[in-house]
């Protein structure tokens, strides 16, 4: 199938886990404009006929594009949501009564709520959260309840490009609010995640580290710091069917699999080619065995770690081999960084699972199975 011109450099792909909408998934933008004065500036750069002061800032503007999947794998596309330009997107877990709401992360400071309503196959923003100024971009957002859906709200996580962390709680019934910020890196935090099985959060960033920290403590002190890494950490996430297991991805074209009982040594570690952007285990717990990366500069792929048959057992971890993963599938129609990626939640093919993948500075979205 031909790739789908998304217009606008794309970094964000999500697929709606809500039962009875899996079939809706959802593409974030991001459009860096300069501006005039900027562009004559950078053009004769050292001059000082354009003071800083008098440049406008760079503005940066992006669109939420909400797809349905049609018949033989097509789609159609449904709504086009004009917001700041948008640095992660995310749908919480909620029970099968309630409606779908999807979290968005965007360039000048603020996470807004946005509810699916089907009938009219549309999204309708229900609240906009500020977590900074204007000039400070939040990086990443992650829902806590992932394994768990709830009728309400879960807690938010979030990262800012300021080097801090927000932590968002149910407000009464209306929606969240920040109650807890704290400082966390001294370097971007491109990435912030829930340990899905208690109430930490993993943290990694451009300074080479990454931390934990227990929400129920704030930002007093970290529970860990893993300094054991050779270039920026860009993406983690917790296993929800295999507890105690993360993926942690890094600008160093590498997957590291950690326990988080030993957060400082991996169990092992995977190069996947390519910086990881993003990493996202396989929704079902039949194939919890497989993580997709999208793998920045060379493409996309479907990692598979070894982790035996018996997922209940707590001590469950990756036998002693020499390379207990291997690469099973990879897609690389795209032509630019590969960076927004995820599974669909729907398990109705026998041909494998449709994954959405997008690509930045040639603005495509592809869909294929893994």
């Amino acid at each position: 199938m031909p790739g789908f011109d998304t217009d606008w450099p794309a970094d964000s792909a999500e697929f709606c886990p809500h039962p009875g909408a899996e079939d809706y998934f959802v593409i974030g933008t991001y459009k860096l404009e300069q501006s005039e004065n900027h562009e004559n500036h950078a053009e004769v750069e050292g001059s000082t006929s354009s003071p800083p002061e008098a440049r406008k800032p760079q503005k940066r503007r992006g669109k939420c594009l909400l797809f349905r999947i049609d018949t033989d794998d097509r789609f159609d596309l449904l709504q086009e949501t004009e917001l700041p330009a948008i640095l992660d997107m995310k749908w919480c877990h909620r029970e099968a009564s309630e409606t779908p709401i999807l979290g968005i992360a965007d360039s000048e400071g603020h996470i807004t709520l946005h509810e699916l309503i089907a009938p009219e196959n549309r999204l309708h923003q229900v609240q906009s959260i500020s977590c900074a100024s204007a000039e400070v971009l939040c990086l990443s957002l992650d829902w806590s309840n992932r394994r768990t859906p709830t009728s309400g709200l879960g807690n938010l996580i979030v990262s800012l490009s300021d080097g801090s962390l927000s932590l968002l709680q149910p407000e009464n019934s209306t929606g969240l609010a920040v109650t807890d910020s704290w400082h966390a890196h001294d370097y971007e935090p491109w990435i912030a995640a829930w340990d899905y099985w208690n109430t930490n959060v993993l943290i990694g960033g451009d300074d080479l580290k990454m931390k934990g920290w227990d929400t129920r403590q704030g930002g007093s002190a970290p529970l860990f710091v893993n300094k054991r890494f050779d270039a920026g950490v860009t993406t983690i996430q917790s296993h929800p069917h295999v507890e105690h297991i993360l993926a942690v991805g890094s600008y160093d074209n590498t997957v590291r699999i950690f326990d988080t009982r030993k957060p400082l040594v991996p169990l092992t570690q995977a190069d996947v080619g390519g910086g990881a952007w993003r990493v996202k285990w396989h929704p079902s717990p039949t194939r919890k065995n497989d993580l997709l990366v999208a793998c920045m500069h060379d493409g996309f792929k479907v990692v598979s770690f070894d982790f035996g048959s018996n997922s209940e057992n707590p001590d469950a971890t990756l036998p002693a081999s020499d390379q207990p993963w291997e690469v099973i599938k990879r897609f690389d129609e795209h032509t630019s960084l590969a960076y927004g990626v995820d599974w669909c939640f729907s398990e109705k093919s026998k041909d494998g699972t449709l994954v959405a993948s997008c690509s930045f500075y040639d603005h495509t979205l592809h869909l294929w199975r893994a």
